[in-house]
């Protein structure tokens, strides 16, 4: 049996199964329970979890704003989401006339599913995970799609022109953003041999932040854009749509579409640092499993710190601007960036200083020629002013105002 202090939770798990087997339950019964257990224990907290993401998020915006945030409910404003949480569970239920009420219904449930459903595979610790699927990267995208649905799901069973257009948004930005961001995925695929996420974790002697930055560049990027949140929130305009998607949404199932998008956030940091930093990798994590899940912890906090920072501090694209970074910018670099990876890592097999120094100089130059290129093509390609400036009216001189008189 597992030492309770290497591994607690592999211990809980042992110990729970040999108690439910002694009760004379199955053993194949046993493990289905466990993982339902599991399953539910994990739901519970990532959704509790959102609580806090909500407070440190309007908290941190706020200080990046100059503004307070939340200050009044409780030491900090700490207790600001938890009012929310209570005040949102006893506004009305509404459901538009004309709505199908099946799909109206069903969309809010499958934007919260659709990220729970990839805390599934996320490996933890070397042990603590749902499930080491050896396709993981494949399943990831596959239930990705599923917040894409949700939005579509939304907008079209809301019976409203404004949310229809909202959802139609959807399809053009999150559909694209995806080409580029599977793309950048192959590569960590690429360098680890495998698909699996715990061996992609295990594979980073070096992380491949450092081994494929543009890669990564590109997957951060687009996982900000798969959010669809600012700068990449045309697909809630309030502008233009008065509130986009879920216009016609009222109550709780209004607020678990905001509960997947914070954790849909999150999720996304969490998915960088497993792919790109590491993940559970660091110090003494061979002698105690439990520190890679504070060094996973820390590691996301960073990148959804950027992800705040961005957010917070980066104006709203315009549609044409966002398509044109998508296709004329992410796309095309993260196949120059598979390609360069795919032939440095070949030739340089078997060294691997070589091959992580090669790596790493063949990305920064891609990096360097592609920014060049693209400041050339800006220049070559300027458009065209759509009136030229009108010429200003000046007060007459002396002399003038004589001659006139």
């Amino acid at each position: 049996m597992t030492n309770w202090l290497e591994d607690p939770i592999r211990w809980i798990a042992e110990w729970l199964y040999s108690v439910l087997v002694g009760w004379g339950i199955l053993p194949s019964v046993a493990d289905v329970i466990l993982m339902i257990t599991g399953a539910a224990i994990l739901s519970t907290l990532a959704l509790l979890w959102v609580l806090f993401l909500i407070w440190f998020e309007r908290k941190l915006i706020g200080r990046i704003q100059d503004r307070f945030g939340p200050n009044r409910v409780g030491p900090w404003g700490i207790f600001q989401s938890v009012a929310d949480m209570i005040k949102i569970f006893t506004k009305e239920y509404i459901t538009p006339q004309g709505a199908d009420k099946v799909l109206y219904n069903l969309a809010p449930v499958l934007a919260v599913a659709s990220v729970l459903l990839i805390w599934a595979v996320l490996p933890f610790t070397r042990s603590i995970m749902g499930v080491n699927l050896n396709v993981g990267v494949v399943y990831i995208v596959a239930v990705g799609g599923g917040g894409v649905l949700a939005i579509l799901m939304a907008g079209y069973a809301s019976n409203n022109k404004y949310a229809f257009l909202g959802a139609s948004r959807a399809v053009a930005q999150l559909i694209s953003y995806e080409v580029p961001m599977v793309i950048s995925l192959l590569v960590p695929v690429l360098l680890a041999g495998s698909m699996g996420l715990n061996d992609i974790v295990q594979a980073q002697s070096v992380p491949y932040l450092v081994m494929a930055p543009v890669a990564a560049l590109v997957f951060f990027i687009t996982s900000m854009a798969e959010t669809g949140r600012a700068p990449f929130d045309l697909v809630e305009a309030e502008s233009e749509l008065v509130a986009g998607y879920n216009t016609e949404y009222s109550g709780l199932k209004f607020g678990m579409f905001f509960v997947g998008e914070f954790l849909h956030s999150f999720t996304a940091a969490l998915l960088f640092a497993v792919l790109f930093l590491g993940g559970w990798r660091g110090p003494f994590v061979d002698q105690v499993p439990l520190l890679g899940l504070v060094y996973l912890f820390i590691k996301t906090m960073v990148i959804y710190f950027l992800i705040i920072l961005v957010r917070a501090s980066v104006p709203r694209f315009r549609i044409d601007q966002m398509m044109d970074l998508n296709w004329k910018v992410l796309t095309p670099l993260s196949i120059l960036s598979f390609l360069v990876t795919a032939v440095i890592a070949k030739v340089l097999e078997g060294q691997f200083l070589f091959q992580v120094l090669g790596l790493l100089a063949g990305n920064v130059i891609l990096l360097v020629l592609f920014m060049e290129w693209g400041e050339r093509r800006n220049k070559r390609n300027r458009r065209p002013m759509v009136s030229q400036p009108r010429p200003l009216a000046t007060p007459a001189s002396d002399e003038t105002s004589m001659a006139q008189s």
